[in-house]
């Protein structure tokens, strides 16, 4: 069989490595170089013939190769139809495309551990399996359409399972870290008003010191060894081995609610943002095709499963696309050396991580590592300082542009367009039309909801300005944002230039008194191995005039605090708010005496 393959899209070894998994068949990849009238006439005649040429390969057809940001933008469209379920429309499509050998033979979920047998399921696995598991939510559990189910568990095969079962009967669901304490779970009970909850072992004890405060909970499910019983709880392998294979999946609407995530509460008590059916199982569309994600692909989010993050990274992102989807089981903390390690030894082409995790990764001995199939590596959720890139374009210092399908402009805080190069809030554009991926609201908080819009447009609560060229330049959290002597400064910027000297692998900057300057920059470090003996004060001083250097002068902190570690969320986002809580204290304390 003859695979032809346009050149400069890294497709060749992809496809050489994954062809050779059909035994007794011979296959010949060559590339066509798109620089002739005649050779555009014969890529598009392949083009046309992808389903038959090429069933392997989601860049064509479908899925084109990504072209520049202009073209990405002008052609993008998304599609909504009135009613979407993800698991009909998305697993099930996957199935019978593996059924009929239109899909690749890699597993769609591949999951390791370091002291359990590895398991691989294909989407006809991820069909039945949790079609079984809807029938334990429906029958045992209780639930219906419009109920909400709390789902606490660690990285774990189940927890995939039980998400796609609760989508499939129109069950809302919860996730949630398993760092969660008693009070916070009580919090997510009271105010989601959930009627079932799902954890491990470990978690269930949390639960059970809240569970009777709960008048809505009706039922708790642990997910554990078959020998693991406790007084009113059901146990979850018990269920689902008496359980059965069909299950009619509800025929919910597009934007039916699906998910509730709670916010981090780094300046408040969490709440609860709304997902539909459609911003997540849709909207995500859009990750996958601007993470470059397709069949020929094995992606590893490194993410907690109470995060949003690994719903749209671990899940929705990667199967709309028929991504494998990786996940090691982790069962302790993050482990930079484990992750190298396993990069090394496992297929894997995109990984996302934390960039605290990825600063460790880099003091590592990456010359032993070897990473043979990964291409391309992502990271969010703190300040980075890499140069920020949507794959079609980029700028150094920059976050990117606003992907295709979000009109993002810099507004003033009546939602006013405000000139290039000005500061301002960032603002997603909903009027006249909305974007599919973004959050429905803030639940039983209609005026939270309502602060959030400004004109035509919702504002994300990030400071930033955008260039000439439409670049976007982050500054930093509204809330977080320090004025000093005038200047406005935000604390990514200054945690930013810290993070590219050597001795920090984490920093965090908030704002203090000052008699003159009315607030100054206060900066707290945590300090790499090699660096924790030197004397505070000479690190102090070069971290200082190192700032001054890799930014604007006036941006640099003034008081620099060490610390053996920053007070973080347990979603992992730096409680600005108890540092910036410290910082004034101490200065009071110092003014007093």
């Amino acid at each position: 069989m003859l695979c032809l393959v346009q050149s400069g899209t890294g497709l060749v070894p992809k496809l050489t490595r994954h062809l050779s998994t059909f035994p007794g068949k011979v296959f010949h990849v060559c590339q066509i170089r798109k620089t002739s009238h005649k050779n555009d006439t014969l890529w598009r005649w392949v083009q046309g013939r992808a389903s038959v040429l090429f069933p392997l390969c989601r860049r064509f057809a479908a899925y084109p190769p990504l072209g520049d940001y202009q073209t990405e933008k002008k052609l993008f469209k998304m599609d909504v139809p009135h009613r979407f379920n993800f698991a009909r429309d998305v697993i099930d499509k996957w199935t019978q495309a593996e059924i009929t050998g239109k899909r690749t033979t890699l597993p769609a979920f591949w999951w390791i551990s370091s002291t359990k047998p590895e398991v691989k399921w294909s989407f006809q696995d991820l069909s039945r399996l949790s079609q079984r598991v809807a029938n334990v939510l429906t029958g045992v559990c209780g639930l219906t359409r419009g109920d909400i189910v709390i789902i606490i568990l660690p990285r774990v095969p189940e927890w995939w399972l039980i998400n796609l079962a609760a989508i499939r009967a129109g069950i809302i669901t919860v996730c949630g870290t398993t760092m969660l304490k008693g009070s916070d779970i009580k919090h997510r009970l009271l105010a989601s008003k959930a009627k079932c909850i799902i954890t491990n072992p470990a978690t269930a004890d949390q639960v059970e010191q809240v569970a009777d405060e709960s008048p809505h909970l009706t039922h708790r499910v642990v997910v554990g060894p078959k020998s693991e019983t406790r007084p009113g709880w059901l146990n979850f392998h018990e269920l689902d081995e008496k359980s059965t294979d069909v299950f009619e999946c509800v025929d919910t609407r597009s934007d039916e609610p699906m998910s509730i995530f709670f916010t981090s509460g780094t300046t408040d008590s969490p709440k609860m943002t709304e997902h539909t059916h459609a911003s997540y199982g849709i909207g995500h569309a859009v990750t996958a095709r601007y993470l470059d994600l397709g069949q020929l692909d094995i992606f590893w989010c490194v993410s907690d499963t109470g995060w949003a993050k690994a719903a749209y990274s671990n899940l929705f992102a990667p199967w709309i696309v028929g991504t494998c989807v990786f996940i090691d089981e982790m069962e302790q903390k993050v482990d930079p050396e484990r992750i190298l390690k396993i990069l090394s030894q496992y297929p894997v082409t995109h990984i996302c991580n934390a960039p605290t995790t990825m600063r460790t990764m880099v003091t590592l001995n990456l010359k032993a590592a070897s990473f043979i199939n990964l291409q391309v590596c992502i990271s969010a959720g703190e300040p980075v300082t890499l140069t920020c890139s949507t794959l079609m374009t980029d700028r150094e210092e920059s976050m990117g542009k606003a992907l295709p399908g979000y009109d993002m402009q810099i507004v003033d805080d009546d939602g006013n367009v405000v000139e290039r190069g000005t500061e301002g809030n960032i603002g997603i554009r909903v009027r006249p039309h909305r974007p599919v991926g973004l959050f429905s609201r803030y639940v039983n908080d209609p005026e939270k909801t309502a602060s959030c819009y400004r004109g035509d447009f919702y504002l994300t609560g990030d400071r930033a300005f955008m260039d000439e060229d439409s670049f976007i330049f982050f500054i930093g959290r509204t809330d977080d944002v320090i004025i000093s002597a005038g200047y406005r400064i935000g604390p990514f910027e200054v945690e930013s230039a810290l993070l590219t000297h050597p001795a920090v692998i984490e920093s965090a900057a908030v704002s203090s008194p000052h008699d003159i300057r009315g607030q100054i920059v206060t900066a707290f470090v945590v300090r790499t191995p090699n660096y924790e003996s030197m004397d505070e004060a000479t690190l102090t001083k070069e971290l200082q005039d190192h700032v001054k250097t890799a930014t604007a002068p006036y941006k640099y902190p003034r008081k620099i605090v060490f610390v053996k570690e920053l007070p973080k969320t347990v979603s992992g986002k730096i409680r600005r708010i108890d540092l910036r809580s410290r910082a004034w204290n101490d200065a009071k304390k110092k003014r007093s005496s």
